[in-house]
């Protein structure tokens, strides 16, 4: 971003272009997706759209950081409390489903087409930290069988699963699945309980 917005107005603003970014690379892909197209649906000029950010990949940036956001604020919600795994692996599951469902054309974009900016690797090694933190934790709480793989490979086979599955449903199309959503949820009890994987 080239400006940091600093009043109300120009986080507004921001928003808005972040929104309207979001919404013409879901529509449009990659090869459709253009500052002035974005500018346009954001109802605002190209030149106040350039204050904030230089090029469309510092755009697609931050549509990218938002969505690390709202995975985030999903797995900091599912780790709050003390809930016993079936509840918390469902909340878990629906968060996910939830936050790849707004606009699952914008997510197959983001994975299959768009390119990453300087900032990318940096913003999705964070957001990885976190991420696996939050799985490791999930694992440490609710494993049955303290033998065996550690809570640090159990919290990468877990979150790789459980990404994966959530990605093919949204490029698929089938994020909506009630059958998709419970298998998953058994998936993870059945994993995190099992001492003979």
């Amino acid at each position: 971003m080239r400006k940091e917005p600093s009043q109300a107005r120009s986080r507004a603003t921001v928003d808005a272009i972040v929104e309207s970014g979001a919404r013409v690379l879901g529509e449009r892909g990659w090869a459709g997706f253009t500052t002035n197209t974005v500018a346009a649906v954001a109802g605002i000029s190209i030149g106040s759209l350039y204050q904030y950010f230089p090029d469309k990949l510092s755009l697609v940036e931050a549509v990218r950081r938002r969505h690390f956001d709202e995975v985030l604020t999903v797995m900091r919600k599912t780790m709050a409390g003390t809930l016993p795994l079936p509840q918390r692996a469902e909340g878990l599951v629906q968060g996910m489903i939830d936050a790849h469902n707004v606009n699952p054309e914008l997510h197959r974009v983001l994975l299959d087409e768009a390119p990453g900016h300087d900032g990318s690797r940096l913003a999705h090694d964070a957001f990885l930290a976190e991420y696996h933190a939050h799985y490791k934790a999930f694992v440490a709480t609710h494993r049955n069988d303290r033998d065996g793989p550690s809570d640090d490979v159990l919290a990468q086979l877990l979150s790789g699963a459980v990404e994966g599955v959530i990605h093919s449903a949204a490029r698929k199309h089938v994020l909506g699945s009630p059958e998709l959503k419970r298998e998953l949820i058994r998936m993870i009890c059945s994993y995190l309980s099992n001492g003979d994987r």
